[in-house]
């Protein structure tokens, strides 16, 4: 479904538009593979290029090296088989919930009447009923995130790709929210791409955790987690659970990546 082959990214230099500057070699020649309809989660030190990699494949940043792969095609631009979803939500604060979530169907050019049932199924779907006409400013950020995960769903994405998108939240809003998540992708199965620094989180959401090691960003491990679905509260008290906590806790251990510059 989704291929990431050689993928290499440095920042700065001393050409025309980086005189001067330090260079900064985000990733390494990162290349994995990602089936339809699984759930991988990216894990590692800050400054490795867990975001660098997903906005790549989101089509806003341009490799210096390598390519993405969606369905055999090259991915060269953002597209509306691809939803990002980001850690400071991204909603339009000139926009309601309602008027947010939608914003992608009328940029489609989907009719009114469809594209208000399609986001009032995701805003139900996520808990903010009875909120459509409120605007962020008026909503917890926890609400402002669900916003933001009914907006990409609302697009039936092919892949979901998400960036720390539960890390400015409580921890109970934070479980709520990965529950939720959980649930969606069950019903839609879209293949979803999701960057943490939470080890718990990566195990209890992925199918696989891959491990990042420090800049230059490089695979290091490749774990399935191999636990049953669907997921509840019980999965993180089994010994499987404790077993992989232990297993990516010693690939992370001695990997800190250095400080940016």
């Amino acid at each position: 479904m989704l291929e990431i082959i050689a993928l290499s990214k440095t920042y700065g230099g001393e050409g025309a538009a980086g005189a001067g500057e330090h260079v900064t070699h985000v990733l390494d020649a990162v290349s994995f593979n990602v089936a339809r309809n699984q759930f991988v989660c990216l894990l590692g030190a800050s400054g490795c290029g867990k975001t660098t990699l997903l906005r790549i494949a989101a089509g806003l940043t341009v490799p210096d090296g390598g390519e993405i792969q969606l369905e055999g095609r090259q991915v060269t631009g953002p597209g509306q088989d691809r939803s990002l979803v980001f850690q400071n939500y991204g909603l339009l604060p000139w926009r309601s919930v309602m008027g947010n979530v939608e914003f992608g169907l009328e940029m489609r050019g989907v009719r009114k009447a469809e594209r208000r049932a399609i986001s009032q199924k995701y805003i139900d779907r996520v808990g903010l009923t009875g909120y459509e006409r409120h605007y962020p400013h008026q909503i917890s950020g926890g609400m402002q995130q669900r916003t933001a995960l009914a907006r990409a769903f609302s697009k039936d994405p092919k892949v979901l790709l998400m960036d720390e998108p539960f890390a400015a939240v409580d921890m109970q809003t934070r479980e709520m929210l990965q529950d939720e998540l959980l649930k969606i992708w069950t019903s839609m199965q879209t293949t979803v791409l999701f960057v943490t620094h939470s080890i718990e989180e990566a195990i209890y959401l992925g199918d696989r955790v891959l491990v990042m090691g420090a800049r230059p960003g490089r695979i290091k491990a490749d774990i399935a987690t191999e636990l049953p679905r669907p997921r509840d509260e019980a999965a993180k008290s089994s010994p499987r659970f404790d077993e992989l906590r232990r297993l990516v806790r010693d690939k992370l251990r001695h990997d800190e990546a250095p400080a940016a510059p």
